[in-house]
């Protein structure tokens, strides 16, 4: 899941290199806190849901009718509204942390040693992007796909075209391997991925949610496919 958003401000200048054991820390860093940083627009996104309103209204009008407290029907809303916050939280933490438990955990044994690759964007010794990618274990009949993870930019480092030039290194790297493709998904919450991707030539081939909490709150993921020319 990439996080990155427009962001102007002039910085010193980035090279891309391919990552090292000494990065672990700063990329768990700026994994992490992208991924943290879509909890605030998932909380917005649930209170426009039908269902999510109709509990902010329904629930302290039944507790006024009920108990006749305007206070009681009061706390209620902000009860509600504390756990729509927690539900706005849950799914990006257990993604974090089921990440730390598998391709997070040694990213040279998970990409390097994987026929894949991890990279980082470096500006001033500092790391400031990231992303990595894997070869598709079962690609449809007749193609060889590499799969796009973890596009990530720090916030004060966006809007320069990094995160372009990190997913181009992608494709150069899926090239020269010799694959037809280069897939990822990434979800309707992430407007600004999306837009990078289908500005970069990505199109749309399917769309399926992760899991019933998704499909619940109307967050589907759409699995994009760049083509790639013969090498």
């Amino acid at each position: 899941m990439p996080r990155f958003e427009t962001q102007k401000s002039p910085m010193a200048p980035s090279h891309i290199r391919q990552y090292q054991d000494s990065d672990y820390k700063h990329v768990l860093d700026l994994f992490i806190s992208g991924m943290e940083e879509y909890i605030p627009a998932t909380f917005r996104h649930l209170l426009t849901l039908p269902r999510t309103l109709l509990l902010l209204l329904g629930v302290p009008l039944a507790v006024v009718l009920v108990s006749g407290s305007w206070l009681l029907a009061a706390i209620s809303i902000l009860f509600l509204l504390l756990l729509v916050q927690l539900l706005a939280r849950h799914p990006w933490k257990e993604y974090v942390a089921k990440c730390l438990h598998t391709d997070m955990a040694d990213i040279t044994q998970s990409y390097l040693n994987a026929r894949g690759s991890f990279w980082v964007a470096e500006s001033v010794g500092e790391v400031v992007g990231i992303v990595g990618c894997l070869p598709v274990k079962d690609p449809p009949l007749g193609r060889k796909q590499m799969e796009l993870f973890h596009l990530s930019v720090s916030s004060q480092y966006r809007g320069q075209g990094i995160a372009k030039s990190l997913v181009r290194t992608v494709l150069q790297f899926a090239r020269g391997q010799g694959y037809s493709d280069v897939v990822l998904g990434t979800s309707v919450l992430q407007r600004s991925a999306m837009a990078l991707y289908l500005s970069m030539g990505f199109r749309r081939t399917d769309r399926y949610f992760l899991s019933i909490y998704w499909r619940l709150v109307d967050n589907p993921t759409f699995q994009l496919k760049y083509s790639l020319p013969s090498a």
